[in-house]
């Protein structure tokens, strides 16, 4: 309550979840500590549940911190209840968990076993009743006013609570006592929301008679991808990588990746990306089996694009150029500039991802750049009409260049926040030779006024 901040889950010794903060911190001074973050760990909590599909396909949370599985008819399948036990604590092990795990006949029977601290416990059949009766109040997890009025009336075990006379408990704490007993005890069987396993984001396609042909394989990967998209719709995602499998008859697995930079069903321009990476499969005699998978997703929500405008516009846009940098993408390596917050030119800029949308300062629009810089400048002879002013005439690789027009200079000092102080300044001047060639040209040597000052040729203007 108030400001008092409690530990919700721990991993060290002499400590438990639901201890004041400060008093854990005075007994463990070393104490490493981490914000709760309840919506990620919800997360956590459902691909948890997914994943646990493999032992049951009845799977429910129990939240926040466990996990439901109806093993009916499944204990057979693991060699026996203890067996199938050991495996789901071995199998949460192996991925890094702690797990406590139980069985009963009732999901709060067993629940209220595990977080009494019981792990590895079957409770016979028809044995709940008495399994939990020496359990504490707290492994039911009840409203605090009602474990606290329960302790007032000395009333410390679940034993002690199921051997009361219903009426009066139920006048004096509701209704949820009496379901929390009732489910724990067997009486009645809590509803529970089973976890929905994922749709398979896959399409098999199997041949009577191997395929060798292009065209035949052509055919069967336009069917597969109109039948994973119509899924990626269903399920409101879109696939960000694919994965091809073609299975040939003498036993060999050939593989055909593909990756697009926002999710995509759209069946038409995956086709596209596929249409080259084809020509790499080697059926010799026939492929027996093709599977297309989407081995990585992202939401996905459908849009409406009639009478777009706007913002609708604009997202429309990008949804296009993302589709050419695909395209674009299968013949060559793409990338994008973003600022980087330097105003040296040969640091101006980073090489950043394609799909990544740069935040673009203002100013950083404002400044005339060369559409090319030139990795190594080249050293010019240059003249001018006047000391320090502008160039007249240049001499670049054995030729001479009269200078119709020149602006500048554009003075960059040394950066305070990271260059040396003594990091020579530059003045840069952007250059139209008469015939036609525009060009930014850099001269050195401001800090050294008896020496002969120095130029470059430093990017085109286009």
């Amino acid at each position: 309550m108030g400001n008092r901040r409690a530990l919700v889950c721990v991993d060290a010794p002499h400590l438990h979840a639901g201890q004041a903060m400060a008093d854990a911190q005075a007994m463990l001074p070393n104490l490493v500590l981490r914000p709760a973050d309840p919506g990620s760990e919800a997360e956590l909590l459902q691909r948890l549940g997914h994943w646990a599909l493999r032992f049951t396909p009845l799977v429910a949370l129990d939240a926040p911190d466990g996990l439901v599985l109806d093993v009916s008819g499944c204990t057979d399948l693991f060699g026996g209840e203890m067996a199938m036990l050991a495996e789901v604590e071995r199998c949460f092990r192996r991925a890094a968990y702690r797990a406590r795990v139980g069985m009963a006949g009732s999901a709060d029977a067993a629940a209220a076993m595990v977080r009494s601290g019981h792990n590895g416990v079957v409770v016979p059949v028809g044995g709940d009743l008495e399994a939990i009766g020496a359990l504490p109040l707290a492994s039911l997890r009840l409203p605090g006013e009602i474990a606290t009025g329960l302790a007032r009336l000395g009333l410390l075990t679940l034993g002690d609570v199921l051997r009361q006379p219903r009426a009066p408990l139920a006048r004096r704490f509701g209704r949820p006592l009496l379901d929390a007993l009732d489910f724990a005890s067997g009486a009645r069987a809590r509803p529970l929301k089973l976890v929905q396993p994922p749709p398979a984001l896959l399409a098999i396609r199997s041949f009577l008679e191997p395929i060798v042909t292009r065209p035949a394989i052509d055919r069967a990967v336009d069917a597969l991808l109109e039948e994973l998209c119509a899924t990626l719709g269903e399920s409101g995602s879109g696939a960000r990588r694919l994965s091809l499998l073609a299975f040939r008859v003498d036993g060999e697995v050939q593989e055909v990746v593909i990756g697009v930079g926002s999710p995509s069903r759209d069946a038409a321009h995956l086709r596209r990306l596929f249409a080259e990476r084809l020509g790499t499969l080697e059926p010799d005699l026939g492929f027996e089996r093709i599977i297309l998978r989407a081995t990585e997703t992202n939401a996905l929500q459908a849009r409406q694009l009639s009478g777009l405008g706007g913002d609708a516009l604009a997202g429309e846009q990008e949804r296009m150029l993302s589709k050419l940098i695909d395209r674009l993408g299968q013949h060559a390596v793409m990338w994008r500039v973003a600022p980087t917050g330097s105003h040296w030119p040969e640091d101006s800029v980073a090489m950043v991802d394609p799909y990544t949308n740069p935040e673009v300062p203002d100013a950083w629009e404002e400044r005339r750049r060369p559409v090319r810089l030139l990795r190594q400048p080249k050293e010019l002879g240059v003249v001018a009409e006047v000391p320090e002013g502008p160039p007249a005439r240049l001499r670049l690789d054995g030729r001479v260049l009269r200078v119709l027009h020149a602006a500048g200079p554009e003075r960059l000092e040394p950066e305070w926040w990271g260059d040396k102080h003594d990091r020579p300044r530059r003045d840069y001047f952007r250059v139209q030779t008469e015939e036609g060639g525009r060009l930014w040209v850099c001269r050195l040597g401001i800090d050294r006024p008896n020496a002969p000052a120095r130029w470059f040729l430093h990017g085109v203007m286009g």
